[in-house]
């Protein structure tokens, strides 16, 4: 089976246009023009990276990503029409991995794409296991443990709780990040990490506002604390 893209958009000339630019690439195109849509399209196709426009009817790319989440860490970019930083935040805070905004080129979205899919597929095998006081990374097994329990992280999570984990107590800057996390030319926008952070701190932190494991060294960046 080849890679399963499904493309959210109610703008028929858009989901057509972006459907022939991947279809180029080899990859196998899924369309919904609404919400309720892709839900069942979901559940039915297990698509590999999911397209969502935010401007949707019905229910919104927003609560669309957020329904997603509960079941899947399936790769999301969202659209967004217009480079607004409350859209931006708001959807990577519904669990996006990445966003575009209108207007777009088919290749700009393809590299995005691509690097999605070069950073979800298995990579060298690294360390075996990882403590870090009651935090445990078990990264060839994909799993993190807070107190013995299994924290379920998306893909994107896991590789920048990863990354920090390769050198505990090393500072590490948003664009060095950037480029090991997201490995794509993002014009220095922290804002994808520092989203990311955060949400990764609800999950592997007891106290998110006062963080024990992943630390802001502020003006540099984050370390994993050891």
């Amino acid at each position: 089976m080849g890679t399963r893209i499904l493309a959210v958009e109610d703008d028929e000339r858009i989901r057509s246009a972006v459907k022939l630019a991947l279809e180029d690439e080899g990859w196998i195109v899924d369309e919904a023009e609404s919400g309720e849509e892709a839900i069942d399209l979901f559940q039915r196709s297990s698509p590999d990276v999911v397209l969502i426009d935010i401007m949707l009817p019905g229910i919104d790319g927003f609560e669309l990503c957020r329904t997603l989440r509960r079941t899947s860490d399936v790769p999301v970019v969202m659209v967004t029409a217009r480079n607004d930083t409350h859209d931006v935040v708001a959807g990577l805070e519904a669990g996006a991995d990445d966003y575009l905004t209108k207007p777009f080129a088919p290749k700009e979205l393809s590299a995005r794409i691509r690097a999605l899919l070069r950073r979800i597929r298995p990579g060298a095998p690294g360390h075996a296991r990882l403590v870090f006081g009651d935090l445990e990374l078990i990264p060839d097994e994909g799993k993190v443990l807070r107190e013995g329990a299994e924290v379920h992280l998306t893909k994107t999570e896991f590789r920048l709780l990863c990354e920090l984990a390769e050198s505990p107590g090393k500072v590490l800057s948003r664009e060095a990040l950037l480029d090991k996390v997201w490995g794509y030319d993002y014009f220095g926008d922290g804002r994808l990490v520092d989203v990311h952070i955060r949400r990764l701190r609800t999950k592997v932190e007891s106290d998110p506002a006062n963080p024990r494991h992943v630390v802001t060294v502020r003006g540099l960046g984050y370390r994993l604390q050891t």
